[in-house]
């Protein structure tokens, strides 16, 4: 029993991962990196499952990045750990061997946008907003952002929205392809 994710498998093996904390956003607490952990571990070991969809509840955010509230409260030792862990839990999704998929509905910003470049594809509605805004909080990604983002759209395309840190449009995230 997960307490901030959903996590339910088709009759075809299609794992539907959700972020579940529509009010803050779905931010990417402490809690929900654990449960990420153990729904990604669940997908990888089981046979039966054969791809992943990836989502966050509520129509106004994927997933809006770190819980900046828990955050505050880390000694920089603590957000160094806790950077580390994220990091292994996004590349335990991207190296499941199986097809994952980011169904990005609002604001993918921050952890959350990292989480949707660890998935194989990522879809977006018309409405997603997708960026990197750690630079206005006087950080840089902390989830493999920095060598993710680059890979997908470039390396002069990747350190603007790294140093500007302004949310593009879905549209602008199609042509310059960040998503699918």
């Amino acid at each position: 029993p997960y307490s901030h994710i959903l996590f339910d498998v088709s009759d075809t093996g299609i794992a539907l991962i959700t972020i579940n904390r529509p009010a803050k956003l779905n931010a990417l607490s402490g809690a929900v990196i654990g449960e990420l952990a153990d729904a990604f571990a669940r997908v990888t070991g089981d046979a039966a499952i054969r791809s992943v969809i990836l989502t966050g509840a509520g129509e106004k955010a994927f997933v809006a990045g770190a819980d900046i509230g828990e955050l505050a409260a880390l000694t920089a030792y603590e957000a160094h750990a806790f950077a580390l862990r994220g990091q292994s839990v996004f590349r335990m999704l991207e190296t499941c061997g199986k097809p994952s998929v980011a169904a990005v509905n609002g604001f993918a910003l921050g952890g959350g946008l990292e989480l949707a470049m660890a998935c194989t594809v990522r879809f977006a509605s018309e409405n997603a907003k997708l960026g990197q805004p750690e630079v206005k909080l006087g950080l840089i990604p902390g989830y493999g952002g920095t060598q993710r983002l680059p890979r997908l759209v470039g390396r002069g395309r990747a350190l603007e929205l790294l140093l500007g840190g302004d949310p593009i449009a879905a549209v602008e995230a199609y042509r310059i392809g960040l998503v699918n």
